[in-house]
């Protein structure tokens, strides 16, 4: 990424990071659906953002952390 454009932060919560990392990193992106190949970079972005620049240790977090997060995530989808 390109240090000199503008920055946002967009507050996450962990168990949604630990559940997008997870997704990220298990699928295979040439697999998804996409328009335009800055969705895909975007992706790709976001994966190498998460790994690197999160607080908690998203990267290694365990299976039993990952299902912990899929849970809390789901529980509350409301649809």
């Amino acid at each position: 990424m390109d240090s000199d454009l503008p920055m946002v932060t967009v507050p996450l919560w962990h168990a949604n990071a630990v559940v997008l990392f997870d997704w990220l990193l298990t699928t295979d992106l040439n697999t998804v659906p996409i328009t335009r190949p800055a969705q895909k970079q975007a992706l790709m972005d976001l994966l190498t953002r998460l790994e690197s620049d999160v607080d908690a240790d998203i990267a290694s977090s365990t299976e039993e952390e990952i299902a912990a997060a899929q849970e809390a995530v789901a529980r509350d989808m409301g649809w």
